[in-house]
Order: C-alpha cells, then sequence, then structure tokens
C-alpha cells in the first residue's frame, strides 16, 4: 500500500513527477514521442520562413518587373502627372525688302496662364479676367475646371491689357513672353508675304513656302506640380531664330503699285485688280499688287477672297495680249515678217463653219498693223499659218499651260488643252486668246522674255537667304531660249506700234520709250456657259524703256464698269506706274522730254487728272546738256487738288514738309513715302526747289512737287532766289 501511494503521488514513477499517462503496469503507451512539441515549433518557423521568403520573392520580381519592363511606361505616367510641357512659339526669322527694309519681323509680346490649382476665387476670376478680355467669363471657368496646372487665359495679349491683368494681382495667374508675328507696312505686299496663325506657323504667301526655313525651333515652359496638381516650380528653354529672307520686293516700287491700282480700282469700280512688276533681265519680281487686299496684323478680319494672291492663282483668258505669242512664233519661223501685208476681210473669217468677226472691219493691214490695231482675223490668219503642233510648242516654250514654280503657294499652271483636245476652231480662237487660260505671271513672264532678246526667266520673289552662322545663299534662276534675239527685237518695234498709233496710246511715258500689248476679254457667264456681253477682264503688259528695258509691267482689272477696253482703263494705270518707277530707278531717259506746258495741254486733251499727269514729268538730259525744265511756281500748282479735296496747303493741318533742297530723287522718294505723301518728281540731279515750301503743314497723302537739276543750274537757282527774296544785287 505504501509503494502505490508513494508511486500515485509521483505520477507513476518512483522517486519523479509525473510525465505523462501510464498504464496500470506503469509504462508509457506504445508509440509516444517526448520531442513532438519542439519538433512542432522548428515546423512552425520553418513554414513562416518559406512563405516570407517567397513573398520577398514575389516582391523583388515585382520590382524588377516594374523597374527593367515598365520603367519607361512609369516615367512617361508621372512625368505627365508631374509636369506640364508648353511649347512657346518659335522666333521666325524676318523678311527684308532687296533693300533691307524690314516686312515682316517677329516682336516679343506676353501670354496670360493660370495655374487654376493656386486661384482662391476660380468664378471671381473669370469673371474679372473676362471683362478686360472681352471673353465669356463661363469659357474661362471651363478652361480652369479643365486642368489644375496650368491652362492658357489669352496668348498674344494686347500690351495695355496686359498691365491691367497686372493690376489685379490675382494669385495663379502668370506671363510668359511668346512671339508675335508683325507686319510693319501693314497691307503691303500683303498677298506675297502671307501671314501666320496663332502659334506662328505659315499660312500664305513667303510665310507658308518657307516656313520651314522661317520658323526656327520653338522654345519650352515646363511646370513643375506635386500629387496634388499643385505647381512648385517652372523653367524655360528659349526659342531659336529662324533664317532671315531677303525678298526681290521693293518696298518703293510696291508702295507706288498698289497706290495706282487702288486708285484705277476706285475709278473703274472693278471687281478686282492685279498690277505685278518685273526686271526683264532675270525674272525679279520688283512689286506684286493685288485688291482687294488685307491687313495680316489682323486676318480674322478680313474675308477669304481678299487673301486671294490673284497675280498667281486667277486665272483668265487674255484676250489679245495673247498675239505677241502668235506673231512672235510665225516670225521666229519665217513666216511672216513686219512689212508683209495681211488681207483682214473687212473683219470677217469662217472657220469651221464659225464666224469670227473682228471688233471693227479691217481691208488689209501690215502684220505690224495687226499687232497696233488688235485684229482678230488678222492674228487668226497667222496663227493657221504656224499649225496646231507648232503653235502649240511655241505656247508650251512661253511657260504657258504650267506653273512658272515662282516660291508662292497656290499658283494656278493656268488652262492649254492638249493638241488631241482642239477642236477645228481652237487655233484660231487660241491666237486671239481664247480657249486658253494664262495668270498675270505667265503673260508678264511672256513679255520679259520679249523685252530681254528672247529668254524666259523663271519669275523668283527670293533674292537672299541667310541662315544662323552660315553665308548668305543668293538665288538666280537660269533663263531658256524661247525665240533669237533678232525676232525680240522685231516684236519690240512692233509693239511700240500699239503704244504710238494703236490701242495703247494712253499707255505713253514721257522721257522714255514703252512698248506693249492691250488685252480685252469677254469672261464667261456662268448662267449661260457663253461669252458675257457685260463682263469684261481689261489688261495691258508692257516694257519700258524700249531697247534696254528696266521693268516689265502688267495690269489686270476684273470687270470694269463703264469703259472696258485695256487701252482705255488698263494703259494708263501702266503709264502712271511705270513712269515713277523709272524715275525713282534714276533711268536715263532714251527720248526727248515734253516741256512742262505741253504735257499740262496734253493732259486736258486726254481728259487726265493734271496733278496725277504732272508725276510723271522727268527732265531728259542728253549728255552735259542743261535742263530746260520751266522752274516751279506756286501759281501753277495752286489749284491742284490734295487727295481731302482741298486746294492748297497752307491752312491745312496734318504732316510738315520738310526741305528737300540739296537731295537726290531716291531721298526724296524715300522721304515722303515715309511722311504718307505722294511725290511729284520733275527733273533730274539733286532737289533744288519745292512746292508747298518747308514748314508748310499738309494732310498725309497729299501730292507735294519737287524739281530736280544738275548741280550748277541748282546753285544758280538758288542764288536767283536768294537775291528775289532781299532785293539786293549779288
Amino acid at each position: 500500500m505504501s509503494y502505490l501511494a508513494a508511486g500515485s503521488a509521483n505520477g507513476g514513477v518512483p522517486g519523479g513527477a509525473p510525465d505523462g499517462p501510464l498504464c496500470l503496469s506503469g509504462r508509457r503507451p506504445v508509440g509516444e514521442d517526448r520531442r513532438a512539441p519542439h519538433t512542432d515549433l522548428k515546423l512552425r518557423g520553418r513554414t513562416l520562413a518559406l512563405v516570407a521568403f517567397l513573398w520577398l520573392g514575389v516582391v523583388a520580381g515585382r520590382l524588377v518587373h516594374l523597374q527593367l519592363f515598365q520603367h519607361a511606361e512609369l516615367r512617361a505616367r508621372a512625368q505627365r502627372q508631374q509636369q506640364r510641357l508648353v511649347e512657346v512659339t518659335p522666333k521666325r526669322g524676318i523678311l527684308f525688302d532687296r533693300n533691307g527694309r524690314e516686312l515682316a519681323m517677329s516682336i516679343q509680346v506676353d501670354s496670360c496662364f493660370a495655374v487654376p490649382s493656386e486661384l482662391a476665387d476660380p468664378r471671381l476670376a473669370s469673371r474679372l479676367l473676362g471683362k478686360i478680355l472681352k471673353t465669356e467669363s463661363e469659357e474661362l471657368l471651363s478652361r480652369f475646371r479643365s486642368s489644375r496646372s496650368f491652362c492658357w487665359v489669352a496668348r498674344k495679349v494686347d500690351p495695355v491689357q496686359v498691365e491691367q491683368i497686372r493690376r489685379l494681382n490675382l494669385k495663379g495667374i502668370y506671363f510668359q513672353k511668346e512671339n508675335r508675328r508683325f507686319y510693319p507696312k501693314g497691307t503691303l505686299a500683303a498677298h506675297a508675304l502671307g501671314y501666320v496663325d496663332i502659334d506662328e506657323k505659315g499660312l500664305g504667301g513667303i510665310e507658308y513656302s518657307m516656313d520651314a526655313l522661317v520658323r526656327g525651333r520653338p522654345g519650352r515652359l515646363l511646370i513643375l506640380a506635386d500629387g496634388r496638381r499643385r505647381s512648385f516650380d517652372r523653367s524655360e528653354t528659349e526659342a531659336t531664330l529662324g533664317a532671315n529672307v531677303v525678298l526681290t520686293l521693293d518696298e518703293n516700287i510696291q508702295y507706288v503699285a498698289e497706290k495706282e491700282l487702288a486708285a484705277a480700282m476706285e475709278k473703274t469700280r472693278a471687281l478686282a485688280g492685279t498690277v505685278i512688276v518685273q526686271n526683264p533681265n532675270n525674272g525679279e519680281i520688283l512689286a506684286m499688287a493685288n485688291a482687294p487686299t488685307f491687313n495680316p496684323n489682323a486676318v480674322s478680319a478680313s474675308k477669304l477672297q481678299a487673301r486671294v494672291n490673284r497675280a498667281i492663282s486667277a486665272a483668265y483668258e487674255p484676250g489679245s495680249t495673247f498675239k505677241m505669242i502668235t506673231l512672235s512664233a510665225a516670225m521666229e519661223e519665217g513666216l511672216t515678217r513686219p512689212e508683209e501685208l495681211v488681207d483682214c476681210q473687212d473683219g470677217s473669217i469662217v472657220l469651221a463653219n464659225h464666224r469670227i468677226r473682228d471688233h471693227k472691219p479691217f481691208a488689209t493691214l501690215s502684220v505690224a498693223e495687226v499687232l497696233s490695231h488688235s485684229s482678230d482675223v488678222g492674228a487668226i490668219k497667222i496663227g493657221l499659218r504656224l499649225g496646231e503642233r507648232k503653235f502649240y510648242d511655241y505656247i508650251r516654250a512661253y511657260g504657258f499651260g504650267q506653273p512658272t514654280s515662282i516660291e508662292l503657294p497656290g499658283e494656278n499652271r493656268g488652262l492649254l488643252r492638249q493638241i488631241e483636245n482642239w477642236s477645228g476652231i481652237s487655233i484660231g480662237s487660241i491666237s486671239m486668246g481664247q480657249e486658253v487660260g494664262v495668270t498675270a505671271l505667265q503673260a508678264l513672264d511672256a513679255m520679259s522674255a520679249i523685252g530681254n532678246g528672247g529668254v524666259l526667266y523663271q519669275p523668283h520673289i527670293l533674292r537672299e537667304i541667310h541662315r544662323s552662322g552660315g553665308t548668305p545663299e543668293r538665288v538666280a534662276p537660269e533663263g531658256r531660249r524661247v525665240i533669237s534675239p533678232r525676232t525680240a527685237a522685231m516684236m519690240r518695234r512692233m509693239l511700240e506700234g500699239v503704244v504710238l498709233e494703236g490701242t495703247g496710246q494712253r499707255a505713253r511715258l514721257n522721257g522714255y520709250t514703252a512698248a506693249g500689248k492691250t488685252g480685252t476679254a469677254q469672261k464667261l457667264d456662268p448662267a449661260t456657259g457663253t461669252y458675257s456681253r457685260s463682263q469684261y477682264v481689261a489688261s495691258f503688259v508692257g516694257i519700258a524703256p524700249l531697247n534696254n528695258p528696266a521693268i516689265s509691267l502688267i495690269v489686270v482689272l476684273d470687270s470694269p464698269v463703264g469703259a472696258h477696253q485695256g487701252g482705255e482703263v488698263a494703259a494708263p494705270v501702266f503709264s502712271r506706274i511705270a513712269q515713277q518707277v523709272l524715275t525713282y530707278l534714276d533711268i536715263p531717259h532714251d527720248v526727248p522730254f515734253r516741256p512742262l506746258e505741253q504735257a499740262r495741254g496734253e493732259a486736258r486733251e486726254e481728259a487726265m487728272d493734271l496733278t496725277d499727269f504732272a508725276s510723271s514729268q522727268v527732265e531728259a538730259v542728253a549728255g552735259d546738256a542743261v535742263p530746260r525744265t520751266p522752274a516751279l511756281s506756286a501759281a501753277s500748282f495752286s489749284a491742284a487738288p490734295n487727295t481731302e479735296g482741298t486746294v492748297g496747303w497752307s491752312t491745312q493741318p496734318g504732316v510738315e514738309v520738310p526741305s528737300f533742297i540739296g537731295k537726290s530723287v531716291r531721298e526724296v522718294t524715300e522721304e515722303c513715302f515715309r511722311l504718307g505723301l505722294s511725290p511729284i518728281l520733275v527733273g533730274n540731279g539733286i532737289a533744288a526747289e519745292q512746292i508747298p515750301p518747308a514748314g508748310s503743314r499738309v494732310p498725309p497723302g497729299s501730292r507735294l512737287t519737287v524739281r530736280f537739276a544738275r548741280i550748277g543750274e541748282a546753285h544758280s537757282r538758288t542764288f536767283v532766289r536768294a537775291r528775289e527774296r532781299t532785293g539786293k544785287k549779288m
């Protein structure tokens, strides 16, 4: 009993603590492991370690995948969230005229932008800014809500508005410098220069055709934002300047062309008009004017039709001006000569069962008279001698039916059907300028070829290209011969007859010879598909002086009201422009100068404005002969009306007339153009007298007459004037 009690008390082990259940014999059950709790703990640790290792492997794999495979994508997403890159308009190169005067430039202006997350009250800000910028406040508020880091408020803001916005001192409103295209001469040469959009991308003219060269590289504005899209920093990379371009245009000649075209448009009430002045010896375009016109500084205010460069894009039937192509081709082939007599059949001819009538009946005319009197029948009979194939080849050789490749966009190739599509009457119609479409530039280029001796130059308006850090690149297209010098010389003499005794007598110049051809073409009536009896295209194309032409010039008036013949409405415009341009270029006279009184008489007979005609009076100087131009007097010109319709100048406010005494023709012309005055230049040499006198005030646009003389005579006349003022013998 004592043994059992002791065993029970000690858990079944004598002298020890109980260690689990015992069987009745006092032994452990079979299979019982004393180390089971310790082994279970180790297993758990290993499991946990394995799970942690696998988890770390997944994380590491994910990190590797993000860093190696998704790095670029995630970085781009982060940049999109944290950075805002705004492109700043590039600084375009300057467009110069041939004398280095700026016609288009880029200036720095302020653009306004907002960081909406910084705006304390977006609705209030939109109302305040809307009043200044003349913009709907709801539109601005919509922009503020579209982004938290950046939005444009207004691009290229007027300086006055910028100052008003700055005074508001709104938090979250900032300014950024951008480049804005500016045309300092306004509408001058607008169609040739073109225009740009808000991002400084060229949309017309040279601005478009040379955009890749002139535009330069844009700048960058980098805005950094935090996780809540709040801006905390920004940096800027400036735009780089594009290449500068020198054009063949002359600002002063362009001004004369536009001024006279505008006057002709007002007088004739034509729908549209074009004037082009070219150097026939190398193809350079000195002026290109179109009406209607537009201001490239405010393109949105103009109509789309006003932006069309009609000089290169408007095709028209040339009418009688095309007869110079017909006759020159026939003479080049030896099929006729200027003195040959042609039976014009009393102004009527039947061709392919179609009767064609002249504008007036002619019996027998020489070939030269066929051109000067513009006989359709005579031109048709000469064209028939050529035959279709030769005639077509010469037309193509003169550049018709194909673009001239001038450096301007939107050029029309004209209309010249393939011979296979000619009808039986086509050769006759084309001989007199129908069934063919030409542009003003194509017609002028053909006249230039006749003027320079038979070489057709590619017309071009680019003169030089100045790339940054490079040497100037000169543009000089080559020419190709169309007719021989002999044929060209005969054609010039025949075309001179048009001006001296034919349909172009109103194109005569004072002190210079001239040659040219009139054209009057009926327009097609779109309603009936036949030629209109009331709508015409009047034109005149010519050269001056005759034997050594300095300029070639074309005038085209679309649908003049009333008088519509080319010799009536276009030839006088040629005369006024050519007279002023030749004087400006200091071209020597090649015929005697008509005295001023004689010129006045002729002006009255022709019902021409006296002052307009006086602007073409230039002194003829032969060798060292002393000019005999009568001295100017206030009485002679006191009745000349100015542009305001008033008489005289002494009581008119406006521009103060400077002293031109001692200055050259060019200096006086440039100064008058700068002041907005219309110069009337008489004589050569240096300025000796002027009307009105220096110090007078005249309205802008008024005419100012300046007489020029040789240096010796100028001193003598100044001496006489001083003696008359003092009443003393000197």
